[in-house]
């Protein structure tokens, strides 16, 4: 696997449709400050499932939204689309998916709403980043390293510099479905602990319902025997003011 392209829409500093098409090897981007290098690795960063707009060097998510100039009008959104070449050639074949080129959109709104799509399916972002977890290239992978990066690893603790070396040793994924299964196991358990309280409450309760169950058994007997008896009784009577006319 292999990084093709980078197309980026409305993204910061990018108001035009823009494509970054990648060769094999390596590939350097250079320029003056405030050229845009940096909005390039943000992209990157933000398509791969980035959520903290303090990571993209913002405030607010709204940020990344080209914001307009003296000679272009703003965006209403922004959307970035990396493609990975994926074809199956030994250990390169990264990707857990069939696909033999993977094209990972997002796209991002002015009033907050956001899309997510692989190969032009829409998909939800934990989608996007189960897909990448392993590789290195996620949203928490090593493989995009900003300026103060490496400080911040090396100043961290080694339980919250685990993450890192699980993603390179390729477990982080096993540890991703253990805590996505001692979750839904965990809500399980809550459910069955409602379940058995409406049980016990139903429960304590069965006793005073089965007393007034016999009650209207006995109600429903006894109301028949009362309507009979008011048939007969007027039938007697009817038959009484016939015979005496």
């Amino acid at each position: 696997m292999y990084l093709k392209s980078l197309e980026l829409h409305g993204f910061k500093s990018f108001p035009n449709r823009t494509v970054l098409s990648f060769e094999r090897g390596a590939t350097v981007i250079v320029g003056p400050n405030g050229s845009g290098k940096s909005n390039i690795s943000d992209a990157m960063r933000w398509v791969l499932g980035e959520i903290s707009s303090k990571s993209l060097r913002g405030t607010k998510m709204e940020d990344i939204i080209f914001g307009g100039s003296d000679s272009r009008k703003p965006r209403s959104y922004a959307e970035v689309s990396v493609t990975f070449d994926n074809t199956n050639v030994g250990s390169d074949a990264r990707l857990d998916c069939p696909y033999d080129e993977v094209t990972v959109t997002r796209r991002y709104y002015r009033n907050g709403d956001s899309e997510y799509f692989i190969n032009k399916g829409k998909v939800r972002l934990r989608d996007i980043y189960e897909l990448f977890l392993n590789t290195g290239i996620g949203r928490d992978g090593y493989s995009i390293i900003g300026q103060g990066r490496i400080a911040d690893i090396i100043s961290r603790k080694g339980d919250e510099r685990r993450g890192i070396f699980e993603d390179a040793a390729g477990i982080a994924k096993f540890r991703h479905r253990k805590n996505e299964a001692e979750r839904k196991l965990a809500a399980t358990e809550q459910n069955m602990e409602r379940v058995q309280d409406i049980v016990n409450v139903l429960g304590s309760r069965l006793a005073s319902l089965e007393r007034e169950s016999v009650k209207a058994k006995r109600f429903i007997e006894y109301s028949e025997v009362k309507r009979q008896a008011d048939v007969q009784l007027w039938l007697y009577d009817t038959e009484g003011l016939r015979t005496s006319e």
